[in-house]
């Protein structure tokens, strides 16, 4: 899964400040990827007001039982990124990733895959024959600018840590969580795990508070710093908190992301994270004019199959400021 809206939105996302401890709805709305093959997913990550959580900087649930509008293909064909990490966790189903760096594997649910493009890579998802479709998650952390300019890189990970709490498992994705911590390469101060909690549940789990916090519901009850989320929209939880209450009367699953408050200002645009206008512009450039140095081909794709890049919008970036501390329903 990537970005791949047809008439992507361009966005300068501002350093983040430390705001304390908050709680703050933000809606997940439903984007189409994949073009004409009119596949949806729920997006909560970015927002208009919260652009990124550390440097967490894109969220998408894919095949969310909650999306109102389906597609006949999962598949996403060649496309390139720079400046992140995906981050792709499955719930369900099988997907096939291939890259430019020559990896050619399957996940499942339980493996974690995890794309470093640096300064520039190419890749693939598609189903696998027979297989369902696939539920799960899929990420984008910005890299910092000293890592920029590495060269591109894919790991999959089949052994990640879990914590055991009082009513609670958590599989640590990436970074470090109730003192285990993810081999998946890192390149700032983050966590990210996949928690669930049990039925009738009333416990606390111990969080770094110099980190900001938010979490999605993916399915179930829960209440966390006394507040009922129902599944689909991001909470937002702030900084400063050293524990976070968690009840739940059904039992719930729900992803926690966080991080040291990003420090550096990004832009965004298409499957493009980078500092200026300029360096998206120059990434598309090098897209389209097949620049085989940035973006090697995908073996098993023609270059026919190659996703074209969407025109640039006419303006240069304007800053979208942060909006700290105003709920949202």
């Amino acid at each position: 899964m990537s970005d791949l809206e047809l008439h992507p939105e361009e966005a300068v996302c501002e350093a983040s400040p430390s705001p304390g401890p908050v709680a703050e709805f933000y809606p997940a709305r439903e984007v189409p990827l994949g073009g004409v093959r009119g596949v949806y997913v729920e997006r909560v990550l970015p927002q208009r007001d919260l652009p990124t959580v550390g440097a967490w900087c894109f969220l998408d649930h894919f095949g969310s039982p909650t999306v109102t509008k389906t597609g006949a293909s999962p598949d996403i064909d060649p496309h390139p990124h720079i400046g992140l990490q995906t981050v792709t966790w499955p719930f369900d189903g099988r997907i096939r990733h291939r890259d430019s760096v020559g990896s050619d594997v399957e996940i499942e649910p339980g493996q974690l895959n995890l794309m470093t493009s640096g300064r520039g890579i190419a890749h693939s998802e598609y189903g696998v024959a027979g297989a369902h479709a696939g539920h799960g998650l899929q990420l984008w952390i910005a890299l910092p600018g000293d890592s920029l300019g590495i060269d591109p890189h894919f790991e999959q990970h089949r052994d990640l840590p879990v914590y055991q709490g009082a009513g609670v498992q958590a599989i640590v994705l990436i970074g470090t969580f109730a003192g285990l911590t993810s081999p998946a390469k890192a390149y700032t101060p983050i966590v990210g795990a996949d928690v669930r909690i049990e039925p009738g549940t009333d416990t606390t789990i111990t969080l770094d508070p110099d980190f900001e916090h938010a979490l999605m519901v993916i399915d179930g009850d829960l209440t966390a710093a006394d507040t009922e989320i129902a599944a689909g929209p991001l909470l937002y939880l702030g900084t400063g908190r050293d524990e976070l209450r968690l009840s739940s009367t059904a039992g719930a699953h729900f992803a926690l992301i966080g991080g040291e408050p990003f420090g550096e200002e990004l832009v965004m645009w298409w499957n493009f994270v980078g500092r200026s206008h300029e360096d998206i512009v120059a990434a598309r450039n090098d897209w389209e004019k097949h620049d085989l140095d940035r973006f090697a081909d995908i073996a098993g794709h023609t270059p026919e199959q190659r996703i074209p890049a969407p025109p640039l919008p006419g303006l240069h970036l304007k800053p979208r400021k942060r909006r700290i501390g105003q709920a949202r329903t």
